[in-house]
């Protein structure tokens, strides 16, 4: 397999537990990259348009892959993955929605906004290394970003 550069990944996650741990599972799974962290939708979107105090392409790379949670405070994933998906500077921008949300409504409507995966938050640290493998493994050494 060719060595690839590391992928920014921005993960958007309002509990700071779920942070750490996959902050932590990534790291375990050794997925090569550079996780930057947001805490709800807002924020999210001032990343992404490098607003406030995301407005340093150097300390806030565009990211490569988006990991989602759903449910966050003031805009869920739901309005930020909708937002996202309607820009025409943003929507090229894989979002893997990350959630616990097992709702088929949820799924669905994720899939109707443009994620390009609907992963369920596994309940055990070592289902989560798992998943941050299997992700790794498919956007770090097999995808191909412009």
């Amino acid at each position: 397999m060719k060595s690839k550069r590391p992928i920014v990944i921005l993960m958007a996650e309002d509990d700071a537990d779920d942070r750490l741990l996959t902050s932590d599972a990534l790291e375990e799974s050794r997925v090569v990259n550079d996780l930057k962290f947001v805490v709800d939708g807002v924020d999210l979107l001032e990343y992404l348009r490098r607003e406030g105090r995301y407005s340093d392409p150097e300390s806030s790379p565009r990211p490569d892959l988006i990991l989602l949670d759903l449910n966050m405070p003031r805009m869920d994933g739901r309005e930020a993955l909708a937002a996202i998906k309607g820009d025409p500077d943003l929507r090229r921008i894989p979002v893997v929605i990350l959630t616990t949300s097992e709702t088929e409504e949820d799924m669905v409507k994720g899939y109707d906004l443009g994620a390009a995966s609907y992963c369920t938050k596994p309940v055990t640290f070592e289902r989560l290394v798992e998943l941050m493998k299997a992700i790794g493994k498919y956007w770090v050494e097999f995808v191909e970003f412009p």
